[in-house]
């Protein structure tokens, strides 16, 4: 469920009509829904109810947006970042450092000293190196990095290959069959309080199975480690539970997803730790696009929208799908290729699909666009860095402005010795 409905026949964020951000914002521009957003924090955290020991941190590589963390930190989330940057982003909207999460494959060491000075609440190493780096640097700061280790369970998760993270394969975590003697060696180290393991196995999940198969091999890990004399007092989950973005979509839900973690770790006594990112977001934002042309095609017509791939570049990425639905619909339907004015024929947003009927002028959305759509924007064929708006009921305000072409080309330097 979200907050983008119709009333009176014009496409309405909670009780603000969409047409009036257009007005007074200008496109394109992504609008949040803070009650989605609400609502859908709490959904996740009753599905996990049963779990007597649990922690969520919100990733926030899928909506950085300070606005949106604030929203998530009064409910009680922490974040998992995977950069410098987003350890900051963290802090700097509320959410209190033991509650944060140190993920990512390519950790700097100037980023691991940063969180150790943060003072977070856990490291996520992805191979012994990286561990014996951060012991170091712990060491010599005389502190202790709590730490847990990422295995990489080698279950295919179904997803794009792009977005799969736990096939031997890809580039995460150490292998399981390697972990217990890495983590054993990292244990070891002065500087690191190794308490537990992490995987992550992919992201836009549409199957329980495969995060059935992967904790199940994790939990067989986490017995052979304290077999071999290890305390193991937290296992992070991650996160990967997909949203619908076509009408017939169906998965998995929250529900689904905490009932099945309860059954297959309830003899694991340990603190479980989850990285929800995209099952929060995803559905708590639209793009709002004006249509500029409609272009005659050689099939059928291009609608021409102001949103382009570097606003939202999932399709171009993926090839992944995004609900187009007008603002103001009449019930007619078209047979067109949505595309933008990027100089990029990969600036498709969808081929031949069946859409509400638009013309030149009309304002439309794209829909599931809370997650991995701001964050992922550039300024490509220079233009401007697309704005984000939070409404809350009856209000709004603009929480990132659009940074005009302008504002980056200043930041730019000519040198002096070209004439």
């Amino acid at each position: 469920m979200d907050h983008f409905e119709l009333r009176d026949g014009v496409l309405h964020a909670e009780d603000i009509p969409l047409p009036r951000i257009a007005e007074e914002i200008g496109t394109p521009v992504y609008v949040y829904s803070r009650a989605t957003l609400e609502r859908h924090a709490q959904v996740f955290a009753d599905a996990l109810k049963d779990i007597p020991r649990k922690h969520i941190a919100f990733a926030i590589k899928c909506n950085p947006n300070l606005g949106v963390l604030r929203v998530l930190a009064r409910q009680g989330y922490g974040a998992d970042v995977v950069s410098g940057g987003e350890l900051e982003r963290a802090l700097a909207s509320g959410m209190a450092p033991q509650d944060i999460v140190f993920s990512g494959v390519g950790k700097t060491r100037a980023e691991l000293a940063q969180g150790l000075d943060r003072g977070i609440g856990q490291f996520n190493i992805e191979h012994e190196p990286e561990g014996v780096a951060l012991a170091e640097i712990a060491l010599a700061k005389e502190m202790t990095a709590p730490a847990v280790l990422r295995v990489n369970p080698d279950v295919d998760a179904g997803t794009h290959a792009k977005i799969s993270t736990g096939k031997a394969e890809n580039k995460f975590g150490v292998g399981i069959d390697a972990a217990p003697d890495i983590f054993g060696r990292l244990a070891a180290l002065p500087g690191l309080q190794m308490r537990g393991v992490a995987l992550h196995i992919g992201s836009q999940l549409t199957s329980l199975d495969p995060l059935e198969a992967a904790f199940e091999r994790v939990g067989r890990l986490v017995a052979d480690l304290r077999a071999a004399g290890h305390s193991i007092t937290h296992v992070d989950l991650g996160g990967g539970l997909g949203v619908p973005y076509r009408p017939e979509d169906n998965p998995p839900s929250p529900a689904d997803y905490g009932a099945m973690v309860a059954r297959v770790t309830k003899d694991w006594d340990v603190t479980l730790m989850f990285e929800p990112g995209r099952v929060i977001a995803g559905n708590t934002g639209v793009l709002l696009t004006e249509v500029l042309w409609v272009k005659p095609g050689a099939t059928n017509p291009f609608v021409i929208v102001d949103a382009a791939m570097n606003d939202l570049a999932r399709p171009a990425l993926y090839d992944a799908y995004h609900d187009f639905v007008a603002v103001k619909p009449t019930g007619e339907q078209m047979t067109a290729s949505i595309v933008g004015p990027v100089c990029e024929t990969g600036d498709t947003f969808a081929r031949d699909r069946v859409i509400d009927t638009v013309e030149s002028g009309d304002l439309a959305v794209f829909r599931t666009a809370g997650a991995y759509g701001a964050t992922m924007a550039s300024t490509y064929n220079s233009r401007s860095l697309v704005p984000e708006v939070l409404v809350d009921g009856d209000r709004y305000i603009k929480v990132a402005d659009r940074i005009a072409a302008s504002t980056i080309m200043a930041a730019e330097r000519v040198p002096d010795w070209i004439d």
